[in-house]
């Protein structure tokens, strides 16, 4: 049977004109117009009102080369909800044109259970990512000018921790020298960039509550040490006025809308290993000023996006999730039991139930550590078993958790009935018991511990003597009551991307620690994080093409 490509199944459906959408939630004199189909909101007129949506948060197991389907299930669940009444808003973030081009595609979901316009979510947008982009560079030049005009702030050139970005994958960026050509080109020092998403500025900005807040964090942002070993910040250079000035359109929240004519709000993309991997609070929050119902996702598996969505996000929105649901499939949790990519399509109740114990890991974590309702979404496959899917009911049935099929890439919606009223039933019913991985009071290295034994299921950490001294001095400065934020393999949930399925019995190895001040958490390496990624022999950007009437193709 042959499928329409996701870009041929929006080229043929017929959008609402984005008011229409926001007539619906009682906002249209709060837009600001990016054509037809896409708008700001002015967070300014919604301040007096409440929050009071239920929130919904999707997360998944390890992911596999086969797709687990989160952003597809997001979406089509927030459709259902809203075919069975609820009020509901779906809450995401905002692709990067790296992984656009490179291997991964969009991020605006899949067959029928998209957001759109699709082409120009995945394309640019509202241009967001490009003033975050500006904005990070700003700071880096007004660094190296402040060296070059005579450096009264004493950075040492050789620890400027900031780096240059931008929104694509280039891996001849990783490292350079710059400066070079003479006294008056700056000082040669060694140097690279990162993609914008890895920026902290795109965590500040996903992290604010508002323009005020966003200064404070841009000032607090450490951008390198002075000769005496004391931190810099962006305050020291003055540089967070001009920084917001360069954001005031992006921290807007971006609305859209479902194929099905649904509210859809899409802004910031915080990476999801070296930041916590999740829109805008500034969104969530607006989503839960509106709507019944709030469907959000968490960048990567439980063990980093849900960890990091709710020992991160959640405190600073001040609000847990109602619900979680956990999506899976037959197809990865098979490649988690051994099973090769080539054979996925064949009936293998060995492999599967080798993989299982991923996805009862990530359980374990949301109802025994966090004490929160989670169903298990299979996102269908047409080559599923039923022999296969009923291995899962019954392994998730056992830890008291009921498993819904979500058919939303084939039919949209409608597929994803029998999981939005599974939803309901763990929002209206569900008694959370809710509690953090760890306390802010703990130690850096008690909350890492934590995390590590209570989420990834390991035995023990180990700590290179470059972390143990920067644990030290970031405990002396009085850092160590942030939260943590991992950056590990997404792909296990030890640090070997190799180790699938549930390892146990495994050590964590720390080797690197920083601060990101101004985001509000520690970052923590684990093995060899890339903060810009590299384009694969094929490029996406290979299939990619535009017509004379300008019509995209070879975009997924």
């Amino acid at each position: 049977m042959s499928y329409l490509s996701d870009i041929e199944i929006v080229q043929q459906a017929h959008l609402k004109p984005i008011v229409e959408v926001a007539m619906k939630l009682n906002v249209e004199e709060s837009l600001y117009y990016y054509g037809k189909y896409k708008a700001k909101l002015n967070i300014h007129h919604l301040e007096d009102k409440e929050p009071s949506g239920k929130l919904v948060l999707v997360t998944a197991i390890n992911p596999t080369p086969a797709g687990e389907g989160k952003t597809t299930t997001s979406i089509g669940l927030g459709d259902a909800l809203n075919r069975l009444g609820k009020k509901t808003i779906i809450a995401l973030r905002e692709p990067s044109l790296g992984p656009v081009f490179g291997v991964k595609g969009g991020a605006a979901g899949g067959g029928y259970a998209q957001v759109v316009p699709m082409e120009d979510i995945n394309l640019h947008f509202t241009g967001d990512f490009h003033a975050i982009g500006a904005a990070n560079n700003l700071l880096a030049a007004l660094i190296d000018n402040h060296i070059y005009q005579g450096n009264a702030l004493n950075i040492d050139p050789r620890r400027v921790t900031w780096r240059r970005v931008v929104d694509m994958n280039d891996r001849q960026l990783r490292n350079i020298v710059d400066g070079l050509g003479g006294k008056t080109n700056g000082e040669p020092r060694e140097d690279g960039f990162d993609i914008t998403v890895a920026s902290e500025v795109m965590a500040v900005l996903c992290l604010a509550k508002n323009i005020t807040d966003l200064k404070e964090r841009l000032g607090r942002m450490v951008v390198g040490y002075n000769r005496n070993d004391e931190p810099i910040t962006a305050k020291d250079l003055n540089a967070q006025g001009a920084m917001a000035a360069l954001l005031k359109e992006a921290i807007k929240p971006n609305l859209v809308q479902t194929l099905e004519g649904n509210a859809a709000l899409i802004h910031g993309g915080p990476f999801a290993n070296i930041a916590h991997g999740c829109n805008s609070l500034i969104a969530t929050q607006t989503a839960l000023k509106l709507a019944d119902y709030v469907i959000t996702e968490a960048g990567f598996g439980a063990d980093l996006g849900a960890e990091k969505f709710i020992d991160i996000k959640c405190r600073s929105l001040n609000k847990s999730p109602d619900a979680v649901v956990l999506v899976a499939t037959v197809r990865a949790l098979k490649m988690h039991g051994g099973q090769k990519k080539a054979d996925l399509e064949t009936k293998n109740l060995d492999a599967l139930e080798k993989g299982i114990p991923n996805l009862l890991r990530h359980i374990e974590s949301i109802t025994q550590c966090f004490g929160l309702p989670v169903v298990v979404a299979i996102n269908k496959f047409p080559t599923d078993h039923e022999a296969e899917l009923q291995l899962i009911r019954d392994k998730c049935r056992l830890h008291n958790v009921n498993v819904a099929l979500s058919d939303v890439w084939a039919k949209g919606g409608k597929g994803g009935e029998a999981l939005a009223k599974e939803v309901i039933n763990l929002v209206e019913h569900g008694v959370p018991h809710f509690n953090y991985a760890y306390e802010l009071e703990d130690s850096i290295e008690t909350k890492i511990e934590k995390i590590v034994t209570r989420i990834y299921g390991g035995s023990s950490v180990s700590y290179t003597a470059k972390a143990r001294k920067t644990i030290k001095k970031l405990t002396e400065l009085g850092y160590h009551t942030l939260p943590i934020c991992m950056a590990k393999t997404q792909y296990s949930l030890s640090d070997d991307a190799k180790r699938i399925g549930r390892p146990e019995g495994f050590d964590i190895t720390i080797r690197d620690v920083k601060v990101s001040a101004g985001a509000g958490f520690i970052v923590v390496l684990t093995g060899e994080i890339m903060t810009m990624p590299g384009l694969p022999k094929v490029p996406s950007a290979n299939s990619i093409d535009i017509d004379e009437d300008g019509k995209i193709s070879g975009l997924f």
